[in-house]
C-alpha cells in the first residue's frame, strides 16, 4: 500500500482521489477550503455540466487549439467514461441540447454530495483550511490538482503553476478563456439585461469564418457573455 497525497479538493482532486483509494492505497486530501468541490457548486448556473455525450471527433472537433495533447488523456479516461463513473456512484443524469450532460435534478450539489460519499466511504481523509499552514507530509506519492486560475474566490488562485515553477517546471504564459466580448458599440449598452435563447452566432475575420456556435447568450453593460459567446 503506497501513501498518496493529493493536494486541491475540487473535482478532479476528488476524484484523483477516489480512483486512489480504490486502488488500495491510503490516500489524504488536502484542501485550502472550508469544503471540498466549492467551484462545482457555481458550474452550469449551479446546474454542474459534468460533461458532453458527443462522440470523440465532436470533442476534438472543440478543442481550438494543440488536440493531440488531449489524446492519451481521452484514450484513458473517455467522456462516457466519466458518465460512467458517476453512473456508478449513484447519480442520476440527463443529456440536453448540444449533447450537455447534466444532473437530473439540475443541482450541482447533488454531484458533490456523491463524490463526498464515495470518498467516506473509501476512508479518504480530508484536511480542509490549509492555506497558510505550514506543516511537513510524506507520502510516496504526490498528485498535484489545484486547477488552473479561473475564479479566485473558490480557490482557483494558479497555486499549481507557482508549484511547477518553483520545482523546475517550465510553465508556458497563461492566458484568458471562456471570456465575453468587448463591443465598441455604445447602443449595445442600452440592451444591457436582455437574454437570447436559440441563437446562432458567428465569427468572422476578414471574410472568412472561424466560428459558429447555437445556444444562449446575453448582452451586458461592455457587449455580449453567454455560453455561445464564451
Amino acid at each position: 500500500m503506497s501513501k498518496v497525497i493529493i493536494v486541491g479538493g475540487g473535482a478532479a482532486g476528488m476524484m484523483a482521489a477516489i480512483t486512489a483509494a480504490r486502488n488500495g492505497n491510503s490516500v489524504l486530501l488536502l484542501e485550502k477550503n472550508e469544503k471540498l468541490g466549492k467551484k462545482i457548486y457555481i458550474t452550469g448556473k449551479g446546474r454542474c455540466n459534468l460533461t458532453n455525450a458527443g462522440d470523440n471527433e465532436d470533442l476534438m472537433n472543440s478543442i481550438v487549439t494543440n488536440r493531440k495533447f488531449m489524446y492519451g488523456a481521452f484514450s484513458r479516461f473517455s467522456n462516457y467514461d466519466c458518465m460512467g463513473f458517476f453512473d456508478e456512484l449513484g447519480l442520476k443524469f440527463k443529456v440536453e441540447r448540444g449533447n450537455r450532460v447534466f444532473p437530473e435534478s439540475d443541482k450541482a450539489a447533488d454531484v458533490i454530495d456523491c463524490l463526498r460519499r464515495e470518498l467516506r466511504r473509501l476512508s479518504v481523509s480530508v484536511e480542509y483550511e490549509t492555506r497558510g499552514k505550514k506543516r511537513h507530509y510524506d507520502c510516496d506519492e504526490l498528485i498535484v490538482a489545484t486547477g488552473g486560475c479561473s475564479y479566485p474566490t473558490t480557490g482557483s488562485t494558479g497555486d499549481g503553476y507557482r508549484f511547477a515553477g518553483e520545482l523546475g517546471v517550465r510553465v508556458t504564459d497563461v492566458i484568458p478563456a471562456l471570456v465575453p466580448v468587448i463591443a465598441k458599440e455604445e447602443w449595445v449598452k442600452e440592451l444591457q439585461g436582455l437574454s437570447l435563447k436559440n441563437i446562432a452566432i458567428t465569427v468572422y475575420d476578414g471574410g472568412k469564418e472561424v466560428y459558429s456556435d447555437f445556444g444562449e447568450m446575453m448582452f451586458t453593460h461592455f457587449g455580449v457573455t453567454g455560453p455561445v459567446i464564451l
